[in-house]
């Protein structure tokens, strides 16, 4: 220590009184030393960090988009695993987000499975629709004609076999198809297109025949029903379900 700096502290001095006071761009080193406090630059406070759980709205966690991505990786597994196999983890891992999105959407895993397994049979589902615009007379020949060509299609074949696997197999699956179909098929053609007695049983006839027809040929693949052309099954099979659907 300086004499000059002793004789201050002698006489009851600050020894750093005579220091400059340091500026607002310089650092203060010693504060900085005790608190691990990096000095302010005025720019504002730094941003908080997120907190870990569900994602940030901005990096797209919720949205039409999310579920869309959550669906398609659901139909994909229950195609390629079954119902028993898949798990909600999986379909989450598969989709890239947190199973607690999958449940957010969708539920349990048996209700993931009921909205893969609708969208999956979208176009056959969509058969009223199809018989109640058009002649009555010709509608045996526009159900066969509708449901053959869906069947002939890789894009709409492929997933309906996986769903008719997965009931196959599993009891769960096979409820939540039977009550899809029950619904959104058969109950609708029932009490809106068709005129006839007991129209549940009819829809059921005209269904089981064409569901029929379309094991032998894609899944059994026997000939010649597997080699044969749409138009020649349609032609034949056409009347049958005209009289099924609308002939007392």
């Amino acid at each position: 220590m300086s004499a000059a700096a002793l004789s201050r502290q002698k006489a009851g001095e600050d020894p750093e009184a005579g220091a400059e006071p340091p500026t607002g761009g310089e650092p203060q080193s010693e504060g900085e030393s005790r608190t691990g406090k990096e000095p302010q630059t005025g720019e504002g406070p730094a941003p908080a960090r997120r907190r870990r759980g569900r994602p940030a709205r901005t990096e797209s966690a919720d949205g039409p988009a999310t579920r869309d991505r959550i669906l398609g990786a659901a139909r994909a597994e229950f195609a390629e695993r079954g119902y028993d196999k898949t798990s909600v983890r999986g379909i989450a891992k598969a989709a890239g987000v947190d199973p607690a999105l999958v449940h957010h959407y969708f539920g349990t895993k048996e209700q993931v499975f009921g909205a893969a397994v609708e969208l999956s049979l979208a176009a056959a589902l969509s058969m009223p629709d199809t018989l109640a615009d058009g002649a009555e007379e010709s509608m045996g020949e526009r159900m066969a004609r509708t449901m053959l060509g869906i069947w002939e299609r890789p894009d709409t074949r492929a997933p309906m076999l996986a769903v008719l696997r997965s009931a196959l197999t599993n009891e769960t699956a096979a409820a939540v198809l039977r009550s899809l179909i029950e619904r959104r098929l058969l109950e609708r053609m029932a009490s809106e297109v068709l005129h006839v007695e007991r129209p549940k049983f009819r829809a059921q006839l005209a269904a089981a025949q064409l569901v029929g027809i379309a094991l032998l040929r894609h899944v059994i693949e026997m000939d010649p029903m597997a080699s044969a052309e749409v138009d020649e099954i349609v032609a034949m099979v056409g009347p049958t379900i005209q009289r099924y659907l609308t002939e007392d």
